[in-house]
């Protein structure tokens, strides 16, 4: 299906208000049961970016590849940042996000002026002046090259994992739910890397031992019945 390329439009905006230095943020993993969750900040200026390229989800694995490394080159500047299972776990996803996300700037070898951040939702908040963007992985230049470095990153880290999970399929689906992770998580149960408060949980009572109280976005603890 055809698209529109991103543009530098929300950037330009925000460097008319003074912000001088813009980074774009995207998440990837949020909707996984295994793994991290990560998230990418992109530095780019006002350059041309390298040709197709867009939100990570609208390009398939090849391209995706093969557009990491030229990103890697061409950008300003870019970070990764991750919150981990066990952190998506005890803290709840806005948390966990705000936490990837904090990692992510701070990693990153400059101090921007302005975020632009993928979404409706601010999970970033202050002290960082934030513009949020829905569908800025598609609109937004800097946001989709930090949504395409962030998920070749993410995807490769889960690939990692497969040898040691063959059951689980983490080389095709990097820990979202599939046919093939669903009937490894009921017949061998989670792995360390899952997040165990996650609602797949419920439906696992083979397993319900090995839940975990599910936090909510506003950080209330929810005791799970077992």
């Amino acid at each position: 299906m055809p698209y529109q390329p991103p543009t530098h439009s929300v950037e330009r905006s925000l460097r008319r208000t003074g912000a001088t230095l813009v980074v774009g943020l995207d998440e990837v993993g949020r909707g996984a049961w295994a793994g991290p969750v990560t998230v990418g900040a992109a530095v780019t200026g006002l350059r041309r970016p390298p040709e197709g390229l867009t939100d990570s989800k609208l390009l398939t694995p090849r391209r995706r590849e093969e557009l990491a490394p030229l990103l890697a080159d061409w950008v300003t500047a870019y970070a990764l940042g991750q919150a981990s299972s066990v952190e998506c776990d005890e803290l709840g996803m806005t948390a966990a996000l705000r936490l990837a996300a904090l990692r992510a700037l701070e990693a990153l070898p400059v101090r921007p002026d302005a975020v632009i951040l993928d979404g409706k939702h601010d999970y970033l908040g202050g002290p960082w002046r934030v513009r949020t963007v829905i569908k800025g992985d598609q609109s937004c230049v800097c946001v989709a090259a930090a949504s395409v470095l962030a998920k070749v990153h993410r995807d490769g880290q889960m690939a990692e994992l497969a040898p040691e999970f063959p059951a689980f399929g983490f080389e095709a689906n990097a820990g979202y739910p599939s046919p093939v992770h669903r009937a490894a998580l009921e017949e061998f149960g989670p792995t360390e890397h899952h997040r165990l408060s996650w609602a797949f949980m419920d439906a696992l009572p083979r397993w319900s031992h090995l839940k975990r109280s599910r936090i909510t976005d506003d950080g209330e603890q929810l005791t799970l019945g077992f």
